[in-house]
């Protein structure tokens, strides 16, 4: 991969050197300024951290993506599984009240009305109850197992704020262009007092930075660690051997495929999208970018989750890429002679790996007679790329992300329908059983089409050891605070 000279030394010596320590980390999110609004429920990769190190709920998951207490300090699940039992820290917040289970209850509840109608409201639709059992501890009661509770109830929208207090394990001040955060008191966090605490911890500071400014200042000094690199941005970083150790990349899980915007024209019947399908060389999609590990997939939910059982298998086994091809072109054919040539025009974020990407597709549509375009609007594009890191590791994760209710014009009533009797169902076995059937009533629309996982990727210097890759690409600020916990 191809970078500036001067950009790649610099890279190479922050991995083996780093900057010094002034007991500060600078951190840059590849964002516009207004990504690291911490407000509202609908937030960016940026704002997601930003409200994890500020607004912590009942569990926070750490620098490995694992679920850890935070509010709560231990919790119980029943022999059955519909129901979760936590007990919460006690300690008084900044205004001299205690927390209870009853403001936590109050919260969280209000928290799921407004969730109401989002994605993440769809995948907590099992919670049938929230409620204090004593001053200390919450129940929060489900119509039928749900194994990822505890992955959700750590998600920052459901981060805790009593009496317009935010519970998180750090204090957000802001100054001019960049967001200040310094780790709470462990009193203030319900843990025992622990004098000369702050003796070693590090001030976080945030910045909101193009990609170019970024890895720019990644390369000087300026920032010790990068986050929310995505295939876009990707080739502004190197992924060579001279910054193995330097540049990170999460095997994140989720969905990365193209959105069918405008389901018309050439579009507008399932077995023309599925042309298009067929003809993406997968295997070789990437092959610009000169990473290894990628895996690519036709399918809706990625392969190998939990109570994946083998019913929903790859698309197309039976036919080598060659054949598949031959297919697709049947098929324009049959369209370019009754309507004349097919044209797409694909829609990308900015940046010179959607140019790579756009002309790795660009070439295997045209492999089959199909001209592509870049769309100078994504919004006005008949093909948009979807690209989003999943919250939890279950299909209906995924098939949530097309409810007809959030996805208007990529859904299946039917696919809603059969989720809708998974959530209601009481057997593993039974709920795995719709789900499979609700992927496969939405892979026969063809509405999206499938790529692989997605890719992100972070730089990060070599002394920050609180930076852990997972497939979530959750990269939590507080530990970088190296305070207590």
């Amino acid at each position: 991969m191809r970078i500036v000279a001067a950009i790649l030394l610099a890279l190479a010596t922050a991995a083996c050197g780093g900057s010094v320590d002034d007991g500060i980390v600078d951190v840059a999110f590849i964002a516009a300024p207004d990504e690291l609004q911490t407000d509202g429920l609908r937030l960016d990769f940026a704002g997601e951290h930003l409200r994890a190190a500020t607004a912590q709920g009942l569990v926070a998951l750490d620098a490995s993506g694992a679920v850890v207490p935070a509010v709560a300090e231990r919790w119980i699940v029943t022999d059955d599984g519909s129901s979760y039992i936590f007990r919460i820290h006690e300690y008084d917040m900044e205004n001299g009240t205690r927390l209870t289970a009853q403001a936590v209850r109050d919260n969280l509840r209000r928290t799921l009305r407004r969730l109401e109608g989002t994605s993440l409201g769809l995948d907590l639709a099992k919670v049938r109850e929230v409620r204090a059992m004593t001053g200390r501890v919450i129940e929060i009661r489900l119509t039928s197992p749900m194994p990822d509770l505890l992955q959700l109830l750590a998600q920052p929208e459901l981060g805790l704020i009593i009496d317009k207090r935010w519970l998180g394990p750090m204090r957000l001040v802001a100054e001019d262009d960049v967001v200040v955060l310094d780790a709470q008191p462990p009193e203030a966090r319900g843990l025992p007092s622990q004098p000369g605490w702050e003796d070693a911890v590090s001030r976080v500071r945030v910045y909101a930075e193009s990609a170019k400014d970024a890895t720019e200042g990644f390369g000087d000094g300026r920032f010790d660690l990068v986050l929310g690199g995505t295939i876009a941005t990707l080739p502004l970083a190197d992924t060579g051997p001279l910054t193995r150790g330097t540049i990170r990349l999460d095997a994140a899980l989720g969905l990365f495929g193209l959105d069918v915007q405008k389901p018309t024209g050439f579009l507008g019947t399932s077995e023309n999208r599925e042309a298009l399908a067929m003809a993406i060389d997968r295997a070789n999609l990437l092959q610009a970018f000169n990473i290894g590990g990628w895996i690519p997939t036709t399918r809706v939910v990625a392969p190998g989750l939990p109570g994946d059982g083998g019913t929903v298998s790859e698309r197309w086994t039976d036919l080598d890429l060659g054949e598949r091809k031959a297919l697709a072109q049947s098929r324009v054919a049959q369209w370019r002679a009754g309507l004349g040539p097919p044209r797409v025009s694909i829609g990308l974020p900015e940046g010179p790996g959607s140019d790579r990407l756009f002309t790795a597709l660009a070439r295997d549509f045209a492999a089959i007679g199909v001209s592509a375009s870049r769309a100078s609007d994504p919004a006005k594009a008949d093909l948009v790329l979807r690209d989003r890191v999943a919250r939890f590791g279950a299909a209906s994760w995924f098939l949530n992300q097309f409810n007809c209710r959030v996805s208007k014009v990529v859904c299946a009533e039917g696919t809603d329908y059969l989720v809708g009797l998974a959530n209601e169902a009481k057997d593993p076995a039974e709920e795995a059983s719709y789900l499979a059937e609700a992927e496969q009533a939405l892979t026969a629309t063809n509405l999206y089409i499938p790529l692989g996982a997605p890719i992100r990727w972070s730089l990060v210097r070599g002394d920050i050891g609180e930076f852990l890759e997972n497939r979530w690409n959750i990269h939590p600020l507080f530990p970088l605070s190296r305070a207590p916990i």
